[in-house]
């Protein structure tokens, strides 16, 4: 009997259930209460917030771990407008360096979770999946900022890899969210419902050893924040999916097409050197996830 694509597209639409849901949250709280139980940080301007797929509602049954980012606001790093300088917005270096933060916050976790549930990495930390809270990544920032003029500046957050601490990380987690929650109310909901379709499909894909399937989940609900709102109009969703991959099919053939596409913030392009997928790597995807939903018929 062949499988019916309808029910199971509606099937993963549908978000992480209530105890997965309470989970993320536990897991949140309890690095909060980490960050606040430290004699180093609590007396600095930090805030803890969630961010990724968690965050933006776009999370699924087999990814179903939280992003944790812990953001100092006492110190920022800046992006200048061409031919300015730190002199000419009165700017001085801080003596409170991202390195000397991370460690403080690799110390609050170890100090609150026990050494053996956490583990650093090059970017973050991960602390362990108990039957309490999922899995975390945790991830210490520094706030960025990307002047335009003397007085206007856009928001983000910046992370500084172990390996290379010249390297800029640069994310925009609140106009992530804003825009994807814009396009999800402006497509009744469907937007973030056809990103964890093609989630859900990838992860299925990718455990039949369908090696078009293993691209990022963060990479596919970019891909589908840029189609087109027109394409989430239908009544079944397997016909929003073949728009949405048509779509996307037609255009990452080649980087003319797509090479002014941007990330859900738009504060960043979706392909660039800078990335670590190219839009060939996309396009394969979407001609595997096509033929695997027998979506041709």
């Amino acid at each position: 009997m062949a499988r019916d694509w309808e029910q199971q597209f509606r099937l993963w639409a549908s978000p992480p259930g209530k105890t997965e849901e309470e989970r993320c949250k536990n897991a949140v709280s309890a690095i909060r209460n980490a960050i606040r139980a430290s004699n180093k940080l609590n007396t600095r301007n930090i805030r803890v917030f969630t961010q990724g797929s968690y965050r933006n509602r776009t999370n699924v049954r087999k990814d179903s771990d939280v992003d944790v980012g812990i953001v100092c606001t006492d110190v920022f790093f800046e992006d200048l407008p061409q031919g300015k300088s730190k002199a000419d917005y009165s700017f001085s270096d801080s003596n409170y360096l991202y390195k000397q933060f991370k460690n403080e916050v690799g110390e609050a976790l170890v100090s609150y979770f026990g050494e053996k549930a956490v583990d650093r990495s090059n970017k973050a930390f991960d602390v362990h999946e108990t039957s309490y809270h999922v899995d975390a990544d945790v991830a210490a920032f520094f706030q960025h900022r990307r002047y335009s003029s003397l007085s206007h500046y856009l928001e983000g957050i910046e992370l500084r890899p172990d390996d290379n601490g010249s390297k800029r990380i640069i994310n925009w987690p609140e106009q992530h969210y804003d825009n994807g929650v814009s396009k999800n109310t402006l497509t009744g909901k469907r937007y973030k419902a056809i990103a964890r379709v093609l989630k859900s499909l990838s992860n299925e894909m990718a455990t039949q050893g369908i090696a078009e399937a293993d691209i990022p989940g963060f990479l596919i609900e970019c891909l589908v924040w840029n189609v087109p709102n027109s394409a989430f109009q239908n009544l079944k969703y397997v016909d929003d999916v073949k728009q949405a991959l048509f779509f996307l099919f037609e255009n990452t053939k080649d980087i003319a097409s797509c090479r002014e596409w941007g990330e859900v913030s738009e504060l960043k392009y979706l392909f660039s050197s800078s990335q670590k997928w190219t839009c060939h790597q996309a396009n394969a995807f979407t001609i595997a996830a096509w033929n695997y939903a027998e979506l041709g018929g």
